[in-house]
């Protein structure tokens, strides 16, 4: 090629990269402007030389690709500093084409050096259409070297934000995903502050917004009567989320991804019959993916580090007889801490109410440090985080998750963590008749459950712990009382009046169940629920608790006091005390919660009348004789059948031992005559 035809070319790569550097990405070129600058820029050697042989131009970033012909318009695409440019010209009545009619403008003059129009590649339409420059990021074939950042690029990148191209330019999408891989690289080494970390975040969500908003303008100017040229970005052909159909999400999925990615776009009312195109929902979903994978390594990374004992015995977690036990080892006596920050994460409630993760840590390290306050063999931070767990898996297993709403979900959460927050490891009647100052200061009322609630937000008060600070008022006063409510339905002396209330409601024929109602009676029972766990955790729950109420007892002789039930280390039958605790409380507790959770997730399941009755199927587990009926699995049933059978085979063994002893003891001993 001669040296007019390498300047030509040269020329051809600046009109492009003029196009691409423009920071108004809606300005338009008529008709002719396109075609003059063109044709003065590339004479007929050059573009000849170009379209038979494009990879001898230019260095690896800088490739000319040959046009390429469609059947309803043409087009050239070049690749220029590792993006694709494709120049499209769509004749009158294909797409992008102005619906109204418009006079035809007189054939475009022959250009200077007599080639036709035809010999102009495919840059060139001798009737009324539209022009369109399409810039696209770069294909992820091998032979394209630019699309990962080197460690060069990364050493050398300087996260200053003051300086940075418009989020609504092409040059914005380069930066942005060269500093995401530089922020990566960064959080895996520790060595990036979080201002820094979120000024960077928040320009990416920016560029991705652009995007979004850039693809849903239309291509073409409708109202033009000349062709236009318009700039526009799309993001990568070969994005896998693309290519799922639209069918495959429901609709309100894609308006909560429309609604949470998009924020320019919520004050913008949508007709009732409109929905999202799902190009801008599948860009939705990865930003929302990305974002998600930025905030997990954010929090797991730079806040909080989670051993990898604790993550192996997370694993676990959704299981019904979770080894609380094995947790509290691998977390180094700490499992309030890990397993409340694990469930505050997984249902979204750390990013839901802006709860900051070093607010959210130091938060549950207090609560932890309450819990060991009085060293308690029982009602301790283990038992805490027992109960946590096993209200995670009511509300996880069983579905009760889509019934609540996040608030609720927050609430039932934050109320299993703090339920017996500087437990005294004694009971309500011991604070009652020794005359306590807590029994003084609830009135013999609760006095324990009062304490709880009172000492958990007398702490949330503490700037340092106020994992509240975000909610609004009306959110904080429905959080609170949910809170109350919830921990005050722990105290056993309202025990039978809770079950008989919700057996009553039930037998309704249309029962109604309140909210704070089911997630009391839900906490109640997963407060004593470990004699339905595996046998190996229960017995191991059952010799701690006695410890606690035997120390009560040493506690209560020394006062003067009677002793309390199972109190008296000297005269405690344990098996026969157990199968009792399982027969008259726990067995009918789990059924009546079984009842109820069957009755508000039925019309979940089956699709009937209610609040949430377009949500998915739940949890199918119908009996044989009743294949119509929703069931939930209860794997306590099993547990509790076996428990109780070991009790009674030790109740036996007992009973023999103590008839031997009274037969030994009965026994006189014979007398010797003098």
């Amino acid at each position: 090629m001669d040296k007019n035809a390498a300047e030509s070319t040269k020329g051809i790569y600046g009109q492009v990269r003029q196009f691409r550097d423009k920071p108004d990405l809606s300005s338009e070129l008529s008709f002719e402007e396109l075609r003059n600058k063109f044709d003065t820029s590339a004479p007929q050697a050059a573009r000849k030389e170009i379209a038979s042989n494009p990879a001898t131009h230019g260095s690896a970033t800088r490739q000319v690709v040959s046009g390429k012909i469609f059947k309803k318009c043409k087009s050239a695409t070049f690749q220029i500093d590792g993006a694709t440019y494709t120049i499209v010209a769509s004749p009158p009545g294909g797409a992008g084409a102005p619906r109204e009619e418009a006079p035809r403008p007189p054939p475009p003059p022959a250009p200077r050096n007599g080639t036709p129009p035809s010999q102009h590649g495919s840059l060139i339409e001798n009737q009324q259409g539209a022009l369109t420059i399409v810039r696209r990021s770069s294909s992820r074939s091998k032979a394209e070297s630019c699309s990962t950042p080197t460690d060069e690029q990364l050493d050398s990148l300087d996260l200053d934000t003051e300086h940075l191209p418009a989020v609504d330019t092409p040059d914005a999408c380069d930066k942005a995903a060269l500093r995401l891989r530089y922020l990566l690289r960064q959080l895996n080494r520790g060595e990036i502050s979080a201002e820094t970390l979120q000024k960077n975040l928040q320009y990416a969500a920016k560029v991705l917004e652009a995007v979004y908003i850039d693809e849903t303008k239309p291509a073409v100017a409708r109202q033009q009567s000349a062709p236009t040229l318009v700039f526009r970005r799309l993001a990568d052909e070969d994005d896998e989320l693309s290519e799922v159909q639209p069918d495959a999400v429901p609709p309100e999925v894609r308006e909560w991804l429309a609604s949470t990615f998009t924020r320019q776009l919520a004050t913008a009312k949508r007709k009732s019959d409109e929905k999202p195109k799902f190009r801008s929902v599948a860009h939705a979903i990865r930003a929302g993916i990305f974002v998600d994978r930025i905030y997990r390594r954010v929090t797991s990374t730079a806040l909080m580090q989670f051993p990898q004992d604790v993550i192996r015995v997370l694993k676990t977690l959704d299981e019904w007889s979770f080894d609380v036990f094995a947790l509290h080892e691998a977390s180094s006596g700490a499992p309030v801490k890990y397993l409340g920050y694990e469930l505050l994460n997984r249902y979204g409630m750390i990013h839901k109410f802006k709860v900051p993760p070093t607010i959210l840590e130091n938060f549950l390290g207090r609560i932890e440090d309450g819990y060991c306050k009085f060293n308690n063999p029982y009602h301790n931070n283990l038992h805490a985080a027992d109960v946590a767990q096993t209200v995670h898996y009511m509300l996880c297993q069983t579905g009760l998750m889509n019934w609540l709403s996040d608030l609720e979900i927050f609430a039932t959460l934050v109320a299993a963590v703090v339920h017996d927050f500087e437990h005294t490891g004694t009971t309500n009647n011991f604070h009652v008749m020794s005359g306590s100052d807590t029994a003084l200061l609830y009135n013999d009322r609760a006095v324990l459950e009062n304490h709880h609630i009172s000492a958990a937000f007398r702490l949330m008060r503490d700037e340092e712990c106020n994992i509240l600070q975000n909610l609004s008022r009306e959110e904080f006063r429905e959080f609170r009382t949910l809170v109350i409510d919830m921990v005050l339905a722990t105290d056993m002396s309202f025990h039978f009046q809770q079950l008989k209330n919700m057996r009553s409601l039930l037998t309704l024929a249309e029962p109604t169940v309140d909210k704070s109602k089911a997630a009391s009676l839900i906490l109640h029972c997963c407060d004593i629920s470990h004699p339905a766990k595996r046998w190996d955790l229960h017995h191991r729950w059952t010799m701690s608790l006695l410890d606690e109420f035997f120390l009560q007892g040493d506690k209560e002789r020394d006062l003067g006091l009677p002793f309390s039930p199972l109190c008296d280390r000297n005269n405690t039958l344990v098996a026969e005390s157990q199968i009792g605790f399982i027969e008259f409380i726990v067995e009918p507790s789990m059924g009546v919660c079984a009842d109820m959770l069957e009755c508000i997730l039925g019309p979940l399941h089956s699709g009937g009348k209610g609040p949430n009755s377009s949500a998915e199927p739940i949890n199918e587990e119908s009996a044989a004789s009743e294949p119509s009926k929703f069931k939930i699995r209860k794997p306590w049933v099993a547990c509790l059948s076996d428990n109780k059978k070991i009790w009674k085979e030790q109740a036996a063994k007992d009973a023999e031992a103590r008839a031997k002893q009274e037969e030994e003891n009965n026994i006189v001993p014979p007398t010797t005559e003098e």
